[in-house]
């Protein structure tokens, strides 16, 4: 074998000799160095994750992201709990209030970092406009789709609780979003516990009426979580998150037009009175989480206790909390 060829063994003398004068000349000419290729921060989304929506469609996250060698990645889910108990991505769909104390219940490994401040309004338990049912102690006896361990959930749970009654009063159907919206089309629901977007889809597909909503229930604060290492590991990517999230939220209030046509086709091209609904029940202001605020869960935990949803009872601030950094420095 000559120092020419390049053999089983690798390159050959003359081979790296070269590849290393030309690597030499290459960085005194000042040509730019071979950079690492970008780690991805998975995030998880649902339906009605719409900062992380405008983030991804605006592609405002990855610019934000890559100066830090990260590039987010996107993945949706119509349930959320499962994953945020597996740690399947790094940072979390932002959640309704019930859903943390489902995932601090099975003890997952989760941090909060934001919150959007309360919107009671986006969540409700309607029927359709015919219906018999006027009130929720009508609720006796009869079929409701709701979401297993959403915020939807705690209302449907508080709202009985308040009318005299329990989740053992009515014939729980356990539906996840999609599946619900279905069901009560069909008629196979006599009422429905559901959150926004889902809610304003279904008023706008047919008549129906609001038997309650979060209003003295529930202030409805959707909460962002990650998982525990990744915070520790990473705190400026989540830091830059958070920052993200609150630019967005601050677009979202100042471009309402400009939102919904973001959104509306996403959400299937849905009429822009549609979109324009769900958005006007939300606040989308984005702020830390501070321990003191977290009695609301106690009272969220509390009621899920005493209906056996969870199989201990917890204490509700008893949770990581991510301090956001004032500044950038």
């Amino acid at each position: 074998m000559t120092d020419d060829t390049m053999g089983r063994f690798g390159p050959s003398r003359r081979t790296l000799l070269h590849g290393g004068l030309g690597a030499a000349a290459a960085l005194a000419l000042g040509a730019p160095a071979v950079r690492a290729a970008p780690r991805e921060v998975k995030i998880s989304m649902q339906r009605s994750s719409v900062l992380f929506t405008v983030l991804k469609v605006k592609g405002t996250l990855a610019e934000r992201l890559a100066p830090l060698g990260f590039t987010p990645s996107w993945h949706l889910f119509t349930s959320v709990i499962e994953p945020m108990n597996a740690g399947a991505v790094d940072i979390h769909a932002d959640v309704a209030d019930a859903v943390p104390i489902f995932t601090q219940s099975a003890k997952a490994p989760l941090t909060f970092y934001a919150r959007e401040r309360g919107a009671p309004a986006a969540e409700a338990i309607i029927v359709p406009a015919g219906s018999p049912i006027g009130t929720v102690a009508d609720l006796k006896g009869k079929t409701v789709g709701v979401s297993r361990g959403s915020g939807s959930h705690y209302v449907l749970a508080a709202a009985l609780k308040r009318a005299g009654l329990t989740v053992a009063d009515i014939k729980p159907a356990y539906l996840q979003a999609p599946e619900g919206a279905v069901a009560f089309d069909q008629g196979s629901l006599d009422a429905w516990s559901i959150w926004d977007p889902f809610l304003a889809f279904a008023e706008a597909k047919r008549p129906v009426r609001v038997i309650a909503d979060g209003s003295g229930l529930t202030t409805y604060h959707r909460y962002y979580l990650v998982n525990d290492s990744f915070v520790a590991a990473q705190p400026e990517v989540v830091a830059t998150v958070y920052r993200s999230l609150v630019e967005a939220g601050a677009w979202m209030r100042a471009n309402p037009e400009a939102a919904v046509a973001l959104l509306a086709p996403i959400w299937g091209d849905l009429p822009p009175a549609v979109v324009a609904a769900a958005n006007s029940r939300r606040t989308y202001a984005v702020e830390p989480v501070e321990r003191s605020q977290l009695g609301e869960q106690q009272a969220i935990a509390d009621v899920f206790y005493e209906a056996k949803l969870i199989p201990r009872r917890i204490d509700a601030t008893d949770v990581p909390i991510f301090p956001i950094p004032t500044s950038r420095g």
